[in-house]
């Protein structure tokens, strides 16, 4: 295996081409050639020339790596200021991943645009759903999508749970609406059509069996949701746009204002918010569905103090979901 090895010495990064072998029961790695410091000076198409062989197998892995370096090393040149509840190598990845969204991705064709949010609302709509329960699988969702196949033995509600959730996406692409608790219905009640008959806000209580938080009771739903929206609007001009629209999707979690659908509901809205405020969207991986309920089980601690609070126990989802936006973002967007 051949990929880029990253080395930091005196607070500098020199890179080298490196090799992996298996030889017997080691594994045996060397370095090639020496590629300097600067990762945008680094090009594959050089690379190819004397190791075409090992560049050809790992091309996508190692493209990623540098675009991903190139654009942190753009980032740290911005010299950004300190960010509340935000660690600072989170902010350059985030920062990074906005400056290749903004610079590549927007800048390309509009029907290369249109594939790539393809790709990525497949990924989106495969993980969000599983982390409710939902066990079509990638392939049989890229069939569904593209050539309308229903997967076989899987249930109806899991096929609508896909379909609803592709549509409400691109309905909100092209129609971008203000955040209101009319918008959080609409977009939870499309997604939750053929699935579940109750509609808007719910008017009784719940209790999630096997989560410690415990849901707004339904006679302050609405209240909780419109102090939600006040909160938003207060801190847009406080909080890092990533940071607000993360607490923003704890915060709506915690209220749990449907009767069901609240995580894809939640998921939806955050991407919304993300895309309005020129971020890219993210794909929450169910194989991550642990560490991503226990970073909201941690961050349910500051809510339980006060809906409107924020501090150090929201810092474990934000890193989680810096980790997140990172992973998909340059998985799906690269190109």
């Amino acid at each position: 295996m051949v990929y880029i090895h990253k080395k930091i010495i005196g607070g500098k990064a020199y890179y080298t081409l490196r090799i992996s072998e298996r030889k017997g029961n080691r594994v045996i790695t060397k370095d090639i050639c020496s590629l300097g410091s600067d990762p945008e000076k680094i090009k594959l198409e050089d690379l190819e020339k004397n190791y075409h062989a090992e560049i050809r197998k790992s091309y996508r892995t190692l493209k990623r790596f540098l675009e991903l370096n190139v654009y942190e090393q753009k980032a740290h040149k911005l010299k950004l200021k300190k960010q509340e509840l935000l660690q600072a190598n989170d902010l350059i990845i985030i920062e990074a991943t906005k400056l290749h969204y903004k610079k590549r991705f927007l800048k390309l064709d509009k029907k290369t645009r249109e594939e790539m949010l393809e790709n990525f609302l497949l990924r989106f709509a495969v993980n969000s759903t599983a982390i409710e329960g939902n066990t079509i699988n990638l392939k049989d969702a890229a069939r569904l999508f593209k050539e309308d196949i229903i997967p076989k033995n899987h249930t109806m509600r899991e096929v609508y749970d896909l379909t609803n959730t592709r549509k409400v996406f691109f309905h909100l692409l092209k129609k971008q609406q203000k955040l209101s608790p009319q918008l959080m219905i609409d977009i939870h009640d499309k997604l939750l059509e053929n699935i579940d008959i109750r509609k808007g806000f719910r008017n009784h209580d719940i209790h999630i069996l096997g989560q410690p938080f415990k849901p707004t009771p339904a006679r302050y739903v609405k209240a909780d949701v419109n102090l939600l929206l006040k909160w938003y609007d207060e801190h847009k001009a406080k909080l890092h746009p990533f940071v607000l629209t993360v607490l923003f999707h704890h915060k709506f979690e915690s209220i749990h204002p449907f009767s069901d659908g609240n995580g894809r509901t939640g998921r939806m809205l955050m991407n919304l918010i993300l895309m309005q405020t020129s971020y890219p969207p993210i794909v929450v991986n169910r194989k991550d569905r642990k560490e991503y309920l226990e970073a909201m089980n941690q961050a349910d601690k500051a809510v339980r103090k006060s809906l409107i609070s924020m501090d150090d126990d929201h810092l474990k989802l934000i890193h989680f979901m810096a980790s997140q936006l990172q992973q998909s973002y340059w998985d799906v967007f690269l190109f």
